[in-house]
C-alpha cells in the first residue's frame, strides 16, 4: 500500500501519512459506552472508559505504526492496540482504537475516508488521541499530502459527535445483547418453576 501513495510529499510527510493510512485503514473502528441515563454534556466522557473495557474485551489485535504513533505523541515504538471499527454509507471508517501497552495509555478515535485514483491511496479526515475521561490531547488532521497536528479547539465539534457516536453504539449493542439471552433465561426459569409445582 505504500509505494502506491503520492511521490509530491515530503520525505517524512510522506512515511507518517504511510503509517497512518496503513494503520488507520486497518483499525475496525470501535464503540461505545452504556449509560442508562440521558447524556449530558459530559456524560459521554465518562462513558468512555465503559467503552474502553469493550474494545479490550471484544476488540481485534492490530498495532500502529511507530511514525503514526510519533505523531500521537504515544512514543517512538509499534504501538499494540485493541480495535473496532464500524464503516459509515458515505465510505467514512469511524474506528476507536485502545493501547494495550502499559506504558504508553491512550485512546485513538478516528474518522477517515480511503481514497483510492490512478495514482495513490490515501486516507482523508480526521484522528484523536483521548483518554478514558474523555479529555482530547491532541488532533491530527490527515489529507493527500499527508498527517499535521492541527489545534484540539479546530475539530472539537467532530470530536464530541465521534464519542457521542460510540456511545450510542455501545447502547444498541449492549441492549440487544442483553434483551436476547433475556427471554430465554425467562422462561426456562419459569418453566422449571411450573414443572416443579
Amino acid at each position: 500500500m505504500s509505494g502506491s501513495l503520492s511521490n509530491h510529499t515530503l520525505p517524512a510527510k510522506k512515511n507518517l501519512a504511510r503509517s497512518f493510512v496503513a494503520a488507520l485503514v486497518l483499525i475496525p473502528i470501535a464503540l461505545l459506552a452504556q449509560n442508562p441515563a440521558p447524556t449530558p454534556p459530559y456524560s459521554d466522557q465518562a462513558e468512555l472508559s465503559k467503552v474502553e473495557q469493550w474494545v479490550l474485551s471484544q476488540g481485534s489485535e492490530e498495532s500502529i505504526a511507530p511514525e503514526l504513533a510519533a505523531i500521537l505523541g504515544v512514543g517512538s515504538d509499534r504501538l499494540p492496540v485493541k480495535l473496532k471499527s464500524f464503516p459509515t454509507p458515505n465510505g467514512i471508517n469511524r474506528t476507536f482504537a485502545v493501547s494495550t501497552n502499559p506504558i504508553q495509555k491512550g485512546i485513538v478515535l478516528s474518522a477517515l475516508k480511503t481514497i483510492q485514483d490512478t495514482a495513490k491511496i490515501y486516507s482523508i479526515g480526521t484522528a484523536w488521541l483521548t483518554d478514558r475521561s474523555g479529555t482530547l490531547h491532541r488532533t491530527i488532521q490527515v489529507d493527500a499530502s499527508g498527517a499535521r497536528v492541527v489545534p484540539n479547539d479546530s475539530r472539537a465539534a467532530e470530536f464530541n459527535d465521534i464519542k457521542a457516536f460510540f456511545v450510542k453504539q455501545l447502547k444498541a449493542t449492549t441492549s440487544t445483547t442483553s434483551s436476547s439471552p433475556s427471554p430465554g433465561i425467562s422462561a426456562t426459569a419459569r418453566g422449571g418453576k411450573q414443572r416443579t409445582k
